[in-house]
């Protein structure tokens, strides 16, 4: 079957309508009050409220097409599959439908809509262990659907389980379907398979079935409401489709990639990692930049990664011969290619350029100071008569200046030095795990962290927005908010900073709603009632024709009106004192303010 991204997507969202789902749009690449994750990383990140009980405004069968990024597995980027920017298809069960349908409506979507054939598809299932049984009612669903028991094979919690993504919270078994790109005969050992994300399969669907809730204890417990989230990879299932290997002859890679491999050196081949990387990176960049909360590259958070994502495609243009500033015109096709189906990139197409030209000139220094460092390294190296450079000097090089360790290694050896690789790794190593650590440490609260630290603070996010236009000015509005269990983050649209007067104002107007002891209500209704009763709002266009509106009231006096899944107190007086810790500038007009309650 020949097909393009679009086709897919339609095709999938028309089938999921059929079977009762309302259509969502695709959130933000940032996370909204998610302290979990830097980036939006599947479909059912903007859905956890809704996956631990909140009802959705439209209804219990949701379907959409999310633009995702993954950074967990960036250094796999460059092999078949893997991506650091992608869509998912995605269709959810918020406590309606479980196993049997969720399962027969993606093979009837894979075998009836897409034309997979039977002989281009396996299927895994959890083997089970001490915490849940082995998924045999899984299995047999997939045999009865007449999937044959030689491409139904067990594997352990970590292939086939999903969550909770914190410490506690909604988990499950998964089932994934892999496509075989070519006929060929699948090895097992025992009963497991011997798959991977290389070469002629690719797992393009995934279907989590939450049925288990983990609790502190660390044991599982069945859910009251068990869920279905399920995701499908547009760009990995457009390539397989049309039978390719690799997901970079997808329609939205290809002129990307072309554009790489005719800018670089004679010869480079057409699977060459590093016109794949480029390729990858440029994309993600600019969905980054892009995207309507757009962060900006930095050397913190969202802004290291976006920081790294074009750095790594400059020093793997440097590998392939690409010369000068590049990032620009490749930025140009992404936004060709994505701007139909994400109106916001060609909407801030300008900033997309102007970052990514300053970003470029900023490496481009870097680059060049790097070099004059490590050719004072190799001079000294010459004098001692020794030959290979240290471990710890290449490690400052790449720290001090972003300088890569292909670049030094080339180098070096241009210059009849070698480098002790094996140290920087091991240096690298170490380097990693210490930020890994620090990054769980920072994230740990999880997806399902619905504690009821953050849920005081969600609330009082509330307050803090309405206080700022009561106290400031009416025109101010959210740009963005961050809540972890120790403080919230608020962004908003302001030139100055606040005085020591408007500070206390805030707080003062804040902490009177909470001892006035105000109910917390929702009620789900049409977006344009919600204009007209003056909710408020982010990001509006990303907004269902039915939304979920939170008053705080006492009695006929209302003190916010909002759009919001939640979670909150039932009233204010749970909330205790309010306090604002901090404000910060952190781009042109927009300022940050931090603050808790205790």
């Amino acid at each position: 079957m020949t097909i393009s991204s679009a086709e897919l997507k339609k095709l999938y969202l028309a089938f999921f309508e059929k079977k009762g789902h309302r259509v969502i749009p695709s959130a933000s690449l940032i996370p909204e009050n998610d302290p979990s994750v830097l980036f939006t990383t599947a479909g059912m990140h903007p859905l956890v409220p809704f996956l631990l009980g909140e009802p959705h405004p439209l209804g219990k069968r949701l379907t959409n097409v999310q633009k995702c990024v993954r950074t967990n597995d960036i250094d796999e980027v460059g092999d078949s599959w893997h991506l650091s920017f992608f869509e998912m298809l995605g269709n959810w069960s918020l406590g309606d439908y479980f196993k049997e349908e969720a399962i027969s409506m993606s093979f009837e979507f894979l075998t009836k809509e897409l034309k997979v054939p039977a002989e281009r598809f396996s299927v895994t299932c959890f083997a089970g262990d001490k915490d849940a049984p082995r998924d045999e009612e899984t299995a047999r669903i997939w045999e009865r659907l007449g999937v044959a028991k030689n491409r139904i094979h067990f594997l352990p919690k970590k292939d086939n389980w999903w969550g909770p993504a914190g410490q506690t919270g909604p988990c499950g078994p998964d089932t994934e379907m892999f496509y075989h790109t070519k006929d060929i005969q699948e090895k097992s050992t025992g009963e497991f398979l011997e798959l991977s994300n290389s070469g002629p399969f690719s797992e393009v669907w995934n279907d989590v079935l939450m049925q288990y809730n983990k609790t502190a204890d660390g044991s599982f417990e069945e859910l009251r409401q068990k869920n279905v989230d399920t995701g499908m990879g547009v760009e990995r299932m457009v390539a397989a489709l049309n039978g390719a290997d690799n997901a970079y002859e997808c329609d939205t890679l290809a002129p990307i990639l072309g554009r790489v491999i005719s800018m670089s050196a004679p010869g480079t081949a057409k699977t060459n990692r590093s016109a794949r990387i480029i390729t990858d990176h440029i994309r993600a960049a600019v969905m980054i930049l892009g995207d309507e909360k757009g962060v900006v590259p930095s050397n913190v958070d969202q802004g290291y990664v976006l920081r790294r994502f074009i750095r790594r495609s400059i020093r793997h243009a440097r590998l392939i011969g690409i010369k000068g500033e590049f990032c620009s015109e490749l930025a140009r096709i992404a936004i060709d290619v994505m701007g139909d189906s994400y109106p916001e990139v060609r909407k801030n197409s300008q900033r997309i350029f102007e970052e990514l030209k300053k970003e470029e000139n900023k490496f481009l220094i870097a680059l060049e100071n790097g070099t004059k460092q490590l050719e004072r390294e190799l001079l000294l190296l010459e004098g001692s008569r020794q030959k290979v450079l240290n471990a710890k000097s290449a490690f400052d090089l790449f720290q001090s200046f972003g300088f890569p360790l292909e670049i030094t290694a080339e180098m070096c050896k241009e210059k009849g030095f070698d480098v002790d690789v094996a140290g920087f790794d091991a240096l690298m190593r170490e380097h990693q795990e210490i930020s890994r650590k620090g990054a769980e440490q920072k994230f740990k609260g999880g997806l399902a962290d619905h504690s009821e630290a953050t849920t005081k603070l969600h609330t009082a996010t509330h307050l803090l927005n309405q206080a700022l236009r009561e106290v400031v000015d009416r025109s101010i509005h959210q740009l963005g908010s961050n809540i972890t269990q120790e403080r919230l983050r608020f962004d908003f649209n302001w030139d100055k900073k606040l005085t020591d007067d408007q500070i206390k104002r805030i707080e003062d107007w804040v902490n009177g709603v909470i001892k006035a002891e105000a109910d917390v209500s929702f009620e789900i209704m049409p977006l344009d009632e919600a204009k007209r009763l003056g909710a408020q709002g982010v990001f509006e266009e990303r907004y269902e024709q039915n939304v979920k509106v939170y008053t705080i009231a006492k009695g006929k006096t209302v003190y916010s009106r909002e759009i919001c899944g939640g979670p909150h107190v039932r009233n204010t007086r749970e909330l205790g004192t309010f306090k604002i810790i901090k404000q910060e500038a952190v781009a042109a007009g927009v300022r940050r303010i931090k603050a808790i309650v205790e």
